[in-house]
C-alpha cells in the first residue's frame, strides 16, 4: 500500500482545516449554534499534540543564509537619520525593534511633524509577507523602501539627495565599494536595507517549539486559544509561518465597511476596477501582535482583546464570551519568539 508522505499530509490537513473554519464562518453558526461542531474540532485539534507538523501554522526557520556584510550594511542604513530630508527620521523611526518594528503609534510622524495616513505595520518577519503595504502596493521589500524615504509625510527625501549625503560619509564608500561592484547606487541601497529586513526573523517562540514536539511549551488553556483560533475561522486567514501576511480581504465581511476603510483605497494585486477588488488590505502577520499595538490599518482598536472580539464581529459573525477572546489572546502571546538570541 501506498503511504502518503509528511508533505501530503500536511497538505491534505492544512486545506482540510480551512475548509471547516470557511464552513463554520460561511453556514453562519454563532454561539448558539456551536455546541455540537465546535466541541467536536476543539476535541480533535486538543488531541493533535503528536501531529504538531500537520498543523496549519508552520514555525519561523531557526536560521536564514543571508551575505552577512549587507546585513551589517543594511542595519546601518536603517538606522540612519541622514535618509530623511532633514536627518530627523530613520526607518526604526516608525519600524522600532524594540516596539515589535511598530513605534506603537496611532499614526506615525515624519519630518516636519507631518503625520502619516495609515497605520504602521510590524517590519518584523516582513520577508515572509506576499507583499509590501497594507494594500499591497509593492512586491518586494526593495520596493517598499521608495515609499516612505520619498514620502512627503515621512521621510520626504528623494534618491539623489540620499545618494549625496552617503557618498560624503567614507565609511560607507568604502563598505559599499567592498560590497557591491557599483558602489552606492539606489539599487544597492536597496538591497542592503531589503537585506537586513529579511533577518528581522522571530523564530524560536513558545508556539513554534509546541509544534516542532515540545507539547508543554504551551498551556492547556493557551492551547484551547489555538483550538478556538482554528475552529472559530480566524485560521482561515491567519496561518502560514507568518501567521498571515499571505493573502488580502476586505475589512468588515459582516459589516458596513464604508467605516472601515480609512486609508486604503484599493488592494493594488488587483489590477482593475472591479468594485469586489477595492478596499482590501493584507491580512498581517499576529507573530508579534501582543508587542504593536493599536491594531489594524487605521488603528481603531487600542488593546488586543477589543481587535479580537472586533475580528470575530466584523470577519466571522460570531460574539466571543470574554474566556473565549482571553483564550485566543493567551494563544497570541505565545507568537512571539526571539531576535538575536532575545526574548522579544
Amino acid at each position: 500500500m501506498m503511504r502518503c508522505s509528511d508533505d501530503v499530509k500536511r497538505f491534505v490537513f492544512l486545506w482540510t482545516t480551512l475548509f471547516l473554519s470557511v464552513s463554520l464562518v460561511l453556514s453562519g453558526c454563532g454561539p448558539e449554534s456551536t455546541s455540537k461542531d465546535v466541541e467536536s474540532y476543539l476535541a480533535v485539534s486538543l488531541s493533535l499534540d503528536s501531529n504538531n507538523d500537520l498543523e496549519p501554522i508552520q514555525p519561523i526557520p531557526l536560521t536564514i543564509s543571508l551575505d552577512q556584510q549587507k546585513v551589517k550594511l543594511g542595519d546601518r542604513l536603517f538606522h540612519d537619520p541622514r535618509l530623511s530630508h532633514d536627518n530627523t527620521i530613520a526607518c526604526s523611526s516608525c519600524h522600532n525593534l524594540t516596539k515589535g518594528g511598530t513605534d506603537q503609534a496611532y499614526r506615525s510622524t515624519g519630518i516636519n511633524g507631518a503625520t502619516g495616513g495609515i497605520n504602521t505595520p510590524t517590519v518584523f518577519n516582513s520577508g515572509l509577507n506576499i507583499r509590501q503595504f497594507w494594500d499591497g502596493r509593492a512586491d518586494t521589500l526593495e520596493d517598499q523602501i521608495d515609499g516612505p524615504t520619498q514620502h512627503p509625510a515621512e521621510m520626504g527625501s528623494t534618491w539623489p539627495e540620499i545618494i549625496g549625503k552617503l557618498q560624503q560619509d567614507q565609511s560607507y564608500t568604502k563598505a559599499f565599494s567592498t560590497i557591491y561592484a557599483d558602489g552606492i547606487t539606489v539599487a544597492t541601497i536597496k538591497n542592503a536595507i531589503a537585506t537586513f529586513e529579511q533577518s528581522l526573523l522571530t523564530p524560536h517562540s513558545r508556539f513554534d517549539q509546541y509544534l516542532r514536539g515540545d507539547h508543554d511549551a504551551i498551556t492547556a488553556f493557551e492551547k484551547q486559544g489555538y483550538a478556538l483560533f482554528k475552529s472559530y475561522g480566524c485560521v482561515a486567514c491567519h496561518q502560514g509561518a507568518n501567521v498571515g501576511g499571505n493573502l488580502f480581504q476586505q475589512f468588515g465581511l459582516f459589516t458596513d465597511t464604508d467605516t472601515m476603510r480609512d486609508g486604503v483605497e484599493r488592494s493594488q494585486v488587483k489590477t482593475d476596477d472591479h468594485e469586489n477588488h477595492r478596499h482590501m488590505v493584507k491580512v498581517p502577520s499576529l507573530r508579534v501582535a501582543v508587542l504593536t499595538p493599536p491594531y489594524f490599518h487605521d488603528g481603531s482598536a487600542a488593546t488586543l482583546p477589543e481587535a479580537v472580539e472586533k475580528m470575530a464581529r466584523v470577519q466571522l459573525r460570531r460574539h466571543l464570551s470574554e474566556e473565549e477572546i482571553s483564550a485566543i489572546v493567551a494563544f497570541l502571546h505565545t507568537l512571539p519568539g526571539q531576535y538575536q538570541g532575545r526574548d522579544l
